[in-house]
């Protein structure tokens, strides 16, 4: 069996970049590491291969740019048999490295008609890769499809090459079932698919359009130039008759001297009663009067204002024809397109044709792709208390393009809405609720008073405590609106668990409340527990930890034998400290005999198979321990921050454990990432509790 996909694009504009993105995300679940090769190109520059450093981008510890690229087309076509040998050659430099490459065929920009195809063929042949074809279904009809499918497997197959799958790609989404319809059954061809056009996938960035026009950024932040410009608009006429002509996600084209209509837009933009902009360009080279650029720059707006030196038409024509292409920084474009791969292309039966070698290592990219497979699987409901934060909202962008797991955001409604148009995020799946306002905080507010009885909780602080994001949002998850809460992104993690305590509650025959983090090497996942929680728990507790923390290792695939942490190994040591680590060990044994686990145990001795032969013999967990317990919070928080600086290691977490339902902190400086990670492990706990 081949270990690697060409993947060829069968005419200009088919959108091979975003078909590129999901196989190389399936691959990445299955190998360690991923090769990308490019056969043929224009030259070697970054700027002539954004598709290659795209995909270089998406893959852990990259190959230089450099060495996956194969010949010029200027090559071929001097000496096409020479070329074609070194291609070869080059490709096994790649293919050696890896376990599986990913092959990006030659394009038909760079090469001329349809039919040379056969350039692609001829080289998946000789390097007996099997080939996944891209067809553009833009402006043609399933049929139209069903013949252009035919004509090009006939000349792929003249050159000896093998047909994975055929990938209509940007046809009309009304088209979508009849299309995978009408290419059913190609003969020799595994599998056939459709996936849609999207508007963000086929639009420029504002950021390609100020290139375009030799443009510079004069008002709004730099960042938001990456947004898409879903359409563009001419913006010469009265405000009134401009107002009616803009569209959500627009660059609208105005005249320099025309403040009127700026500032018009300006305050369109942040309007509920009119779409959000992506950008505005001032063109002609003509100066904004200075005490207009005085009051625009007062009101520190976020909207990009660019000048271009063009005229109007000038300027819409070469706007006009710049193509929107997915660039390592274009984070809206990625995560479309996997979201369309992933719900029209079984790329698990593609790759399934390959021969990938499992090394049995697992990567952080292999592990974030089965937290968020499995959470796509189990469809639960997150609730997310912080959702006026920018990086909740984006987060919340992304889980829902990729269908994680449904979301509810807490907060004031114009306040999320005002900062998604500003992020040009799309959550108009979420669910939002304000806990200030809304009729479920008196319920919540009459059921705090009757679980904190005990404690005199009085109606006025329970109708207090309802309105706070956490409580509400737990009060959720206690009553059964929502699965799992994830906060943290600005709360302290005692604002985040302390509701949790108070009424979820640890589970039964559980003493306390722990947390782990997944600690992600570049070939394993390691369970560190408790790193964030619990100052200097006794040796009952810490037993109860190091049970928790197992049972949240094997949740999540990783086989627990449990290291108990100290600063001596076996009997080399004593003390109170090393006591209790030995007591605890005890406890765990007694209480899970099934379980692996050993101490007291140094940090070398639990991970280093050479260090374990040395220190203690005959042990079942030293030299390969997957949980390591902490005896405290500041050894596990600082071994956890050491590692994860020091190592490069990915850290997903703290995970919560010992509640009956599942509640997740996150750190302050959490990124978008991090809070997609969290929320899918949170659907994860809740699909067990």
């Amino acid at each position: 069996m081949a270990t690697s996909i060409f993947l060829a694009a069968a005419e200009a504009g088919s959108g091979r970049s975003a078909i590129a993105l999901g196989l190389l995300d399936q691959l990445g679940r299955r190998a360690e590491t991923v090769g990308v090769y490019r056969p043929l190109v224009r030259s070697a520059s970054v700027d002539d291969n954004p598709s290659l450093d795209l995909l270089l981008s998406r893959v852990p510890a990259p190959d230089p740019l450099a060495d996956c690229i194969g010949q010029t087309f200027t090559d071929l076509h001097a000496h096409p048999d020479r070329t074609m040998s070194r291609i070869i050659d080059r490709f096994h430099l790649i293919a050696n490295r890896h376990p599986v490459t990913l092959i990006d065929g030659a394009g038909h920009s760079d090469i001329g008609s349809p039919a040379d195809v056969s350039v692609d063929a001829r080289m998946a042949a000789n390097l007996a890769s099997p080939m996944v074809v891209v067809l553009s279904g833009e402006d043609r009809t399933p049929a139209q499809l069903r013949v252009a499918a035919e004509n090009t497997v006939t000349v792929i197959r003249q050159h000896h090459a093998q047909v994975l799958a055929i990938i209509a790609n940007r046809v009309d989404p009304d088209l979508v079932e009849a299309t995978c319809t009408a290419l059913e059954g190609l003969p020799g061809v595994g599998g056939t698919y459709a996936v849609p056009s999207h508007p963000v996938l086929a639009a420029p960035t504002v950021r390609d359009l100020l290139k375009a026009g030799g443009g510079t950024l004069v008002h709004g932040d730099n960042s938001l130039l990456d947004l898409e410009a879903i359409s563009l608009a001419i913006g010469a006429m009265t405000l009134p008759n401009m107002l009616s002509r803009v569209a959500e996600g627009s660059v609208v084209l105005v005249p320099g001297d025309r403040a009127d209509v700026l500032l018009g837009l300006l305050l369109a933009h942040h309007s509920w009663n009119y779409p959000a902009l992506a950008g505005i360009v001032l063109n002609g080279g003509l100066e904004v009067d200075p005490r207009v650029t005085t009051l625009v720059d007062g009101l520190r707006l976020s909207l990009p204002v660019v000048s271009v030196p063009l005229d109007t038409a000038e300027a819409a024509a070469t706007f006009g024809s710049v193509v929107g292409r997915i660039t390592r920084s274009s984070t809206r474009k990625i995560h479309t397109a996997l979201a369309l791969m992933e719900e029209h292309v079984d790329t698990a039966a593609i790759v399934d044709n390959l021969d990938v070698a499992s090394s049995g290592a697992v990567t952080p990219l292999m592990f974030e792709h089965q937290l968020i497979d499995r959470a796509r699987q189990l469809d639960r409901h997150i609730v997310l208390p912080e959702g006026e934060e920018d990086r909740i909202l984006l987060a919340a962008d992304q889980l829902i393009r990729r269908k994680v797991a449904r979301l509810t955001l807490l907060g004031n409604p114009d306040v999320i809405a005002t900062k998604a148009q500003r992020l040009q995020v799309d959550i108009a799946a979420a669910a939002i609720l304000d806990p200030v306002n809304d009729n479920l905080r008196e319920r919540f507010a009459h059921e705090l008073v009757e679980l904190r009885k005990a404690k005199s909780v009085t109606w006025d602080l329970a109708w207090d405590s309802a309105q706070d994001g956490s409580y509400f949002g737990t009060m959720m998850v206690l009553d059964g609106l929502a699965d799992g809460v994830v906060s943290g992104s600005v709360n302290t993690t005692a604002h985040t668990i302390r509701p949790a305590l108070q009424v979820i509650r640890a589970r039964p025959g559980v003493s306390v409340v722990s947390s782990v983090f997944f600690m992600c090497l570049p070939d394993k996942v390691l369970v560190y527990g408790d790193c964030a929680i619990n100052p200097d728990p006794t040796a009952e507790q810490l037993a109860d930890i190091a049970i928790s923390s197992a049972a949240t290792a094997q949740q999540f695939g990783v086989e627990p034998r449990v290291a108990m942490l100290s600063y001596s190994t076996g009997r080399s040591g004593t003390g109170a400290d090393v006591d209790k680590v030995r007591a605890a060990t005890e406890l765990v044994r007694q209480r899970t005999p099934d379980l692996l686990v050993d101490g007291p145990m140094q940090y070398d001795a639990a991970v280093e198979p050479d260090v374990a032969a040395t220190k203690t013999k005959d042990s079942p967990v030293a030299g390969r321990a997957s949980v390591l317990i902490f005896p405290d919070l500041n050894t596990g928080n600082n071994t956890y921050k050491a590692v994860q600086r020091s190592a490069g290691a990915v850290a997903i977490g703290p995970v919560l454990q010992g509640l009956c339902k599942p509640v997740n902190d996150l750190s302050r400086g959490s990124l978008v990432q991090d809070i997609v990670n969290t929320v899918a492990i949170t659907a994860i706990q809740a699909a067990d509790t």
